[in-house]
């Protein structure tokens, strides 16, 4: 049986369109983006939060680049993560900050920390380590003892970047969403307490790796943390891999749904030197094959 159900999904394009409809007015939009998270998941409780962080870190191909829609869903992904520090018994909040500055700081009783959601389009083809704000967020702590940046799973180098170098270096924690679904739901089985201790346990873990390009020994390093904590992560971390697997198959689903009806509409226009012209501006054809290629990382498998 699916992880993910046709209601999550229903879920993710009714979210799509919100963010897309709102006005240009982002300042109070992004406040209303995290005032109806936050009614959604006090109504229909941990499960909905789990959805949004299995299908949220792709930025919706029907929005246009450095739209407003693309930075209201920079906002919405800000907010979804204040609330998943938040599930694990943390105190958090959103800076309103322009520039340099993390968007996300969150305090446990015994530590904190600032972080930042990064999202990426299936179709964009150059990322760069300046993209994942690695050292940017080392800067941005502002005192704190740590910084986490939480990334799309299946867009993170899995062979040798210099973000896991800058990571281990800076102490700064390269995590992804599934990551984080792992311990929203470890807090709800066992205690949030116990949550935001295994998360200590990982930022220290990131804290004393040698620095390294290698993404085997950064991912070993942040996965055996969480599952040799305790005994019941096992199997949490199992779904969260399988959720994994389908998020991406739906995301790239939804995409190509998108990007396909907006090729329809281009053919159906009259003149072949305008169809022509707008297929190579649209540039549909290789962001198709973009997102046709993009796969399971199998990050989650290094144990």
């Amino acid at each position: 049986m699916p992880v993910i159900t046709p209601a999550a999904v229903a879920s993710r394009r009714y979210w799509i369109e919100e963010i897309k409809r709102l006005s240009g007015n982002f300042g109070a939009d992004s406040d209303r983006i995290d005032a109806v998270l936050s009614q959604e998941i006090a109504d229909q409780g941990h499960g909905s939060l789990l959805d949004h962080l299995r299908l949220c870190s792709d930025i919706p191909e029907a929005y246009s680049h450095d739209s407003s829609e693309e930075k209201l869903y920079s906002k919405y992904t800000d907010a979804l993560l204040s609330h998943a520090f938040r599930s694990i018994g943390l105190r958090s909040l959103i800076l309103r900050e322009r520039g340099d500055a993390a968007d996300v700081e969150a305090f446990a009783p015994g530590y904190s920390f600032v972080a930042d959601a990064k999202a990426f389009r299936l179709s964009r083809t150059a990322k760069n380590q300046k993209d994942f704000k690695v050292q940017a967020m080392d800067g941005w702590k502002r005192g704190k003892p740590y910084a986490m940046v939480v990334c799309p799973i299946y867009q993170l180098p899995t062979r040798s970047s210099q973000i896991y170098e800058q990571a281990s270096t800076r102490n700064v924690c390269i995590f992804t969403y599934p990551h984080l679904a792992v311990l929203s739901t470890f807090a709800l089985t066992t205690t949030p307490a116990r949550s935001a201790a295994l998360l200590q346990v990982i930022f220290e873990s990131v804290r004393m790796l040698n620095p390294s390009k290698d993404a085997s020994a950064y991912w070993l390093a942040v996965n055996r943390a969480m599952l040799s904590f305790d005994a019941s992560i096992g199997p949490l971390w199992d779904i969260e891999k399988r959720a994994s697997v389908e998020a991406l198959v739906i995301a790239k689903d939804l995409a190509l749904e998108f990007l396909a009806a907006e090729r329809e509409v281009i053919m159906r226009l009259s003149h072949d030197e305008a169809l022509a012209e707008l297929l190579r501006i649209k540039n549909i054809e290789s962001r198709i094959r973009t997102i046709r290629a993009v796969a399971d990382t199998g990050l989650m498998d290094v144990v």
